[in-house]
Parts: C-alpha cells; sequence; structure tokens
C-alpha cells in the first residue's frame, strides 16, 4: 500500500530525511556516473534524488503513482512531475534511458506489473537503478520511515522478480547503515556509520540498491525430445505356420 505524498514530503523535511537524501545520494549517484545527453525518469517517490541530475540529463521527468499522489517537482520553472497510472504508464515504448525507483516496488501491491511497465518504456540497453528496504535492515523493522512501510527485500528476491521482469542484475549497493533514529548524536555521525559499513562490506545495510539492464529476449529452455523404448528382438520362437 502506497504512503501519502504528503508523509513523504514531510519525512524529508526532517532531519532524518535530510541525512537520509544525501547519503543514499551518493549511493545512487555511485551507479549513475554519468546521464549526460541520457533520459531520466524518477518513479514512484525519486524526486529528493533526482536533482542532481536535473541539469546534466538531456531529459528528467517524474511519474508518481496515482495511490500515493503527486507534488510539484522542481519547486521553480516548469513543472516535471505527473501522476500515472503504475500499470499504464503515460510513456511511449523504449523512450527512456535510465529509471530510477525509490518507494515503489516495496508500495506497489503488482511490483511484476510494475517491473513490465518499467521494461516497456526502457530503451534497448537502458537500466533500472530500483532502491528498495532490506529484510536483514533495522530500517524495515522501524515504521518511522517510508522505508519501514511495505514489503521488504532480500537480495534472492530482488533477483527474481527482476529477471521474471526481463532484467538482468549488473550491480549493488548498500546504504544507511546508521539507525533511522532522529538523535542529533546519531545524525552527526551518519557518515562514520555509512563508511564503516561500506568498506567492511557488512550485510545489513537499511536499503538495497540494484542496477538491472534491459534484457531484449527470454532465453528459451532446452526441450529434449522424450525417449522411445527400443524393441528387442525375440530370438528362438518359430514362426506359426500359414
Amino acid at each position: 500500500m502506497f504512503l501519502d505524498v504528503v508523509d513523504l514530503r514531510s519525512f524529508y523535511a526532517q532531519p532524518l530525511g535530510v541525512v537520509t537524501r544525501r547519503l543514499l545520494s551518493r549511493a545512487i549517484r555511485s551507479r549513475l556516473p554519468d546521464v549526460r545527453d541520457l533520459s531520466l525518469l524518477g518513479i514512484g517517490y525519486a524526486t529528493p534524488y533526482l536533482g542532481v541530475f536535473r541539469e546534466e540529463a538531456e531529459r528528467c521527468v517524474a511519474l508518481m503513482p496515482a495511490a500515493q499522489g503527486v507534488v510539484r517537482w522542481p519547486s521553480s520553472g516548469p513543472t516535471l512531475a505527473a501522476l500515472a497510472d503504475e500499470g499504464a504508464l503515460p510513456l511511449p515504448t523504449s523512450c527512456i534511458d535510465r529509471v530510477i525507483a525509490v518507494h515503489l516496488l516495496e508500495m506497489t501491491p503488482d511490483a511484476a506489473g510494475m517491473l513490465r511497465e518499467i521494461w516497456r518504456v526502457l530503451s534497448p540497453g537502458g537500466r533500472l537503478l530500483a532502491v528498495v528496504p532490506n529484510r536483514r535492515g533495522v530500517w524495515a523493522r522501524l515504521d518511522t520511515t517510508p522505508f519501514g512501510n511495505g514489503r521488504p527485500f532480500s537480495r534472492g528476491q530482488v533477483v527474481r522478480l527482476l529477471r521474471e521482469a526481463l532484467f538482468t542484475p549488473v550491480g549493488w549497493h548498500e546504504a544507511l547503515y546508521f539507525p533511522p533514529v532522529s538523535s542529533r548524536w546519531l545524525l552527526n555521525t551518519a557518515t562514520a556509520w555509512e563508511r564503516a559499513g561500506g568498506s567492511l562490506s557488512l550485510p545489513f545495510g537499511g536499503v538495497l540498491v540494484v542496477e538491472a539492464t534491459k534484457q531484449l529476449y527470454r532465453p528459451a529452455p532446452i526441450r529434449r525430445p522424450a525417449l522411445m523404448p527400443s524393441l528387442e528382438p525375440v530370438f528362438g520362437q518359430g514362426v506359426p505356420a500359414g
């Protein structure tokens, strides 16, 4: 079930949300270092993470699910955000080069259908960057942040979901190692938590950031013909007289 867009916007306006945005933006940027001359779509509630790409990408737009609601983005200039039916995105086929999905797959009741629609709008060779709550992390266990709502995922679950929708995972990142608590001391030391968790490759980051490529063809299973029992000759029996 989708959170209301007002609650999402309120979270990112709080000190905990500000730190979350800063640290998670670094993880997203590390997976998408260069989007020049590329079209970029943010879907779900991805606008807190699109600002760094807006001036660089050829085109940068945001779509928000109807069940969630939409807010104006950016705050100044032409509006680049719109409301959309998650099962029928208002975009032509193969028109987007990169998709960033945040607060989406864990919220939608049909993650597989949502991924199929993202696959449709991605161009050949296009890439999806999805951020989902980590089942092993503390963030998925507390509903004080948006990442504590909806369905958390393990790596294996994400891989199966992506492959069923014709995506191939090519890169992983974990982020948000500090506890989701609005403590001034914790927020001031969040960067140190992030560095320690990343350098030690700890498996309990708050979110999984997975990069996947669009797979154009589904591998066809090899079907082997059924083996027929062979007939054995019978010896020592006479032929009946005519």
